[in-house]
This record gives structure tokens, sequence and C-alpha cells, in this order.
């Protein structure tokens, strides 16, 4: 059992972005799959798909790479931990590197991207963020 499943989504997207892997098999979860899909809108992945691997259910997520096999996903930080959670205003929600990255947060809305939750004026807890 895992004790933080978004930081093993975070870590497996980014060590198979570091190797060039085209698809990373990632455990299901509701909240796996709300996460990659924003990442997915936002264009830092290809695709998602379910499968089955020895009998449990997985998402399989197409990486994306850009120019000469660079990786789309540069960085990741998980900002909210178990031990540790940070919620914020719409007010005070920062950009990441000035708005080139991308903070992904949970609302009472649902799970989007900071400046959707600037737009719609709600705050919540930040997951992580992404460049």
């Amino acid at each position: 059992m895992l004790t933080d499943p978004i930081s093993d989504l975070l870590v497996r997207l980014k060590n198979g972005a570091q190797r060039r892997h085209e698809t990373v098999a990632v455990p299901t979860s509701k909240l796996k799959r709300a996460i990659l899909e924003v990442l997915k809108r936002e264009g830092y992945v290809d695709g998602i798909e379910d499968g089955m691997r020895d009998g449990h259910p997985i998402l399989d997520v197409r990486l994306r790479y850009v120019g000469e096999g660079q990786p789309m996903i540069t960085g990741l930080e998980r900002i909210s931990k178990p031990g540790r959670r940070v919620y914020v205003g719409s007010k005070d929600i920062a950009k990441v590197r000035n708005g080139i990255g991308v903070s992904i947060l949970s609302t009472s809305k649902g799970i989007m991207t900071d400046q959707e939750s600037r737009k719609n004026k709600l705050g919540g807890e930040i997951l992580c963020s992404v460049w």
C-alpha cells in the first residue's frame, strides 16, 4: 500500500520522461485519472488509456515529447503532502515559473489548473506543480 499515490504518479511520469519511455503504467484511481486529464488538456501528456496488468486495473499514459525527443514535462513538484496539506484562496494562488508551468488544485468543483481556479474564484488544496 502506498502512503502517497499522487507522489507515486508524479515520480512515474518524471522517470518515464527522463528515460524517454513512450508510455508509463500507473495504478488507477479517480484522483489520478482527474490529474492526468488536466495534464492531457494542458498538453503535457498525449493520451490516457485503461488497461489491465496482472489482474489489476492500470492507466497507460502516453508521454509527449517535443523537438528532438525532449520531454514536455521537465519538472514536477508535490506541494501538498499527506503530512502537510497546503490550502490557498483564489487570490493567493501563485504562478508557476512566471506562467510557464501549471499548478493542479483540488477544489470543491473538482480538479483544475491554477488559471481555471483563479477564473472561477475558487481556492483549494494545491496538489502539485508541473512545468
